[in-house]
């Protein structure tokens, strides 16, 4: 994508790839695809032991503190995970695509789930119950060590979240959220709100729209008629501090 990316707003579009806040949010956004590495008896038995799930825009696969009971690889669609404080803040872990899967970190159930997944568009899932997919990595090595590498990769991305949540001021994260998403392809941008970007960097809809502002005013993005943004100075806005 050009120096003079745009990223769009419009509601209900479906993003392209997954989506979180991460100092090198390109391959966090690489599914695991655990399906994909597995031989073909393997999955297939995998296949068979798995159940699918359709489920519309706003439905829940599960919410924080319900009875983890397995884990859910998404076939297509758009998956949301959030968490939510005690006094109410909502904070978004990611946006999940095709590939990825949502039900961590107890990959064979057991205990209380610790955010909420939610589907933001149509979506069809593969739910794996926990008890039996342990079985069944008990009969298939590789099946758990495809398991194994996609909690590695789950747990990269949130430790990858949790750094800069930590250690980076808000107009910084949202000075990298920005430059992420005017960085993908054509057609791939991330369909953002001022609400979702908010969420997704640990602060307000408010405080979202003062900081696009004062942006805009020293040039490094530009407000669009329909809504949408343009990234004018991609490399000053990474190197916000």
């Amino acid at each position: 994508m050009s120096a003079r990316a745009k990223i769009r707003k419009q509601s209900g579009a479906q993003f392209q790839q997954a989506t979180l806040l991460a100092a090198e949010a390109a391959n966090a956004a690489l599914p695991p695809n655990l399906l994909v590495r597995l031989s073909e008896p393997a999955r297939q038995a995998v296949l068979a032991l798995g159940r699918r799930r359709d489920y519309a825009a706003g439905d829940l696969l599960f919410r924080q503190g319900d009875h983890h009971d397995g884990v859910f690889l998404i076939d297509e669609g758009l998956v949301r995970s959030c968490y939510l404080s005690e006094d109410g803040r909502e904070l978004t872990l990611g946006y999940w695509t095709a590939g990825h899967y949502v039900g961590a970190p107890q990959m064979f159930g057991g205990g209380r789930h610790a955010w909420t997944s939610a589907a933001e568009t149509a979506t069809r899932c593969l739910w794996l119950p926990g008890p039996q997919l342990r079985t069944l990595a008990l009969e298939w090595p590789e099946l758990a060590l495809a398991l194994i590498d996609a909690l590695v990769h789950k747990s990269q991305c949130y430790c990858a979240l949790l750094q800069l949540l930590a250690t980076q001021s808000m107009r910084t994260r949202l000075a990298r959220l920005l430059t992420m998403l005017a960085a993908r392809e054509v057609g791939s941008c991330t369909q953002l709100s001022h609400g979702q970007m908010a969420s997704m960097i640990g602060s307000t809809r408010q405080w979202v729209s003062q900081t696009l502002a004062r942006f805009a005013e020293e040039g490094l993005i530009v407000k669009e008629p329909d809504g949408g943004i343009r990234v004018s100075q991609p490399q000053r806005l990474a190197q916000l501090r």
